[in-house]
């Protein structure tokens, strides 16, 4: 009878390893985002806006699959810490526009290393670089796969 109800393990579970692991890995960022005095939520906010520089809050929200109510406090805070400011697009007062100031350009220069040292955090005898890689290429897969089928889902 007990083995009637193995999908239901923990072991069995995609979702499990991929929630433990994203708490995990969140965790070896902060040392390094507490140095530039940033959480990781507006650290994926600065990496979108280190590679497109100004952005409207909706194409931030899109890329980093959040919600403008989840998004607007925390790019008020990056505000208040003087690293972006916001501003109202002149084609469209409905439209607020995201832009980096000078110090947001420079923990750009700070936050460089960050990749290369989490990665290193991944690297023991058990996995190598290359399957952190593959892994990584696997997650972007599935991730646009349930973007899609929630694209679908909504229509």
């Amino acid at each position: 009878m007990e083995g009637q109800f193995s999908n239901l393990y923990l072991e069995n579970q995609l979702c499990f390893p991929l929630y433990a692991a994203s708490r995990l890995t969140t965790k070896l960022y902060a040392p390094f985002l507490k140095e530039l005095d940033i959480t990781y939520p507006q650290y994926l906010v600065m990496l979108v806006l280190w590679q497109y520089e100004e952005q409207t809050v909706k194409e931030i929200g899109e890329k980093l699959l959040l919600e403008s109510n989840t998004l607007t406090p925390l790019l008020k805070r990056l505000e208040k810490k003087e690293i972006i400011k916001r501003k109202r697009s002149k084609k469209d007062e409905r439209t607020v526009i995201i832009e980096l100031t000078s110090k947001g350009e420079q923990l750009k220069k700070k936050a460089n290393t960050i990749p290369e040292r989490i990665l290193k955090s991944f690297t023991d005898e058990t996995i190598l670089d290359t399957e952190v890689v593959a892994f990584q290429k696997t997650l972007f897969k599935l991730m646009g796969i349930l973007r899609k089928k929630e694209v679908s889902e909504t229509c």
